[in-house]
């Protein structure tokens, strides 16, 4: 018998680990092909254990360690008892973004490196927005600035009031036709409120950085009205490099108070 291997089946599973992926990687990889391919969405449920042992040419445990690999990618979801099975799931932008922000645990990034991104990505979302916003979505907005058009009477308001006016971003990128431009948007936004000198700078009193960002979303939305893109694009951009500016300078007077050596 020819000792041949025909190339259109899958790898061994005794194949020598080290070499690229595992096995299970791989089968997992050939899942979400197949997933695709077959267009399920989902809450549909996959083959039971033993079709995926005969379809993707793979040991028990294999197949199992490989749903444990999109179980994790939160791709999958596993249900026992009566009517139970492996089931395909979406991933949600929040879970998304947490485990994006777990890369960046240890690799802290400033407010600058936040901001650098910021001042790319946000005119260009600003400016997708024109033309598509209804009165609801505007009374949305307006709404969400009427949190923070007065002075805070107490440090919690102002913690409140410096997280409406993120909030207002988050819901401007709700109507970003761009899905991975708004994921972006989202996702920066997510590290400066998560950011612990940020957290330190919103517990501050900061009258400036709340009057300059009503100053700029009130013009913002006026280009919006009038469907400018460019002009929207052009307001947010100087909205994001005087936001930068600011939380550069209370951030060096955070640190210097942090470094002041007591007598």
């Amino acid at each position: 018998m020819s000792d041949v291997v025909d190339p259109r089946l899958p790898a061994s599973p005794e194949a020598p680990k080290g070499r690229g992926k595992s096995r299970p990687l791989k089968i997992a990889e050939e899942m979400k092909d197949w997933i695709v391919v077959r267009g399920l969405q989902p809450g549909d449920r996959l083959p039971g254990e033993r079709e995926l042992i005969e379809r993707f040419q793979a040991s028990k445990g294999t197949i199992r360690e490989a749903l444990r690999v999109l179980e994790t990618q939160g791709l999958v979801r596993s249900r026992t008892g009566p009517g139970g099975g492996t089931f395909v799931e979406a991933l949600s932008g929040a879970k998304a973004m947490e485990l994006l922000g777990n890369y960046f645990f240890f690799q802290n990034p400033t407010i600058g490196d936040i901001y650098a991104v910021r001042r790319i990505l946000e005119p260009e979302m600003a400016a997708s927005v024109a033309g598509r916003l209804a009165e609801a979505d505007f009374k949305r907005l307006e709404q969400t600035m009427q949190i923070y058009v007065e002075p805070p009477q107490d440090l919690e308001e102002e913690r409140r009031q410096r997280h409406a006016e993120l909030d207002f971003h988050s819901i401007l990128v709700d109507y970003c036709p761009n899905p991975v431009l708004a994921f972006m948007c989202r996702f920066l936004q997510s590290l400066l409120r998560d950011l612990t000198v940020c957290k330190r700078i919103y517990e501050e009193p900061n009258p400036d950085l709340r009057e300059s960002g009503l100053s700029y979303q009130v013009r913002l939305l006026r280009a919006l009205r009038r469907q400018d893109a460019a002009a929207a694009s052009e307001i947010m951009f100087e909205h994001m490099c005087t936001a930068q500016r600011y939380m550069e300078e209370r951030e060096a007077v955070l640190q210097a108070k942090f470094l002041q050596v007591p007598d």
